[in-house]
């Protein structure tokens, strides 16, 4: 059986390999990101991974393991900031308040799909005019959720969090590992 990653996330590439699982192929899935109007950050995370999983064509001996992060601010979705700017107001907004980082697991194999969520607090540390324009030249808010990753520079800004530390960074690995166990896949056994 193989494991095909629908995300190019390199992070979780890397939450993989602490599972001891190298995917076999990677098939980022080119779907519409746009939250719906009125919905909610945590059902969108849900039917964001779900999607994901759906989009993506496998074969009979293939499991698809897709994945969406989203920070929220209340009922505020914070996807990936379009550019400095929008990193800016993210992390202006996040300065000094707690917040969620959810993150939905789909993981498909034929026609069945199991799917789990998690939900992560977390609190940001007030920024100083300092901090925030040096986090913003290292560039490291790109491409993430909420304009920030915890696993780099940025954990710095994160004083407590009550949750799975793995989802903050993009996918939850205790319930990424059942999900893959449930459909089948060799997880802690040698692949064949």
């Amino acid at each position: 059986m193989k494991l095909v990653l629908g995300s190019g996330s390199p992070r979780r590439r890397e939450l993989l390999a602490q599972l001891g699982v190298v995917p076999s192929d990677i098939r980022p899935p080119d779907i519409d990101e746009d939250p719906r109007r009125g919905e909610l950050p945590r059902p969108y995370c849900v039917r964001l991974a779900r999607e994901k999983a759906e989009a993506i064509p496998c074969a009979g001996d293939e499991v698809v393991l897709s994945a969406d992060t989203t920070v929220a601010l209340g009922r505020r979705i914070l996807g990936k900031p379009a550019d400095e700017k929008e990193a800016a107001a993210f992390l202006t907004a996040l300065s000094g308040r707690r917040h969620r980082v959810i993150t939905a697991v789909a993981v498909k194999h034929g026609d069945r799909i199991w799917e789990r969520d998690v939900v992560t607090q977390v609190q940001m540390k007030p920024l100083s005019n300092e901090e925030l324009n040096s986090y913003l030249q290292s560039g490291d808010w790109r491409g993430k959720a909420g304009g920030y990753g915890i696993q780099g520079p940025a954990g710095a800004f994160i004083p407590w969090i009550n949750g799975s530390f793995t989802a903050v960074v993009g996918l939850p690995l205790s319930e990424t590992a059942n999900l893959l166990l449930a459909a089948g896949y060799p997880l802690w056994k040698e692949a064949s």
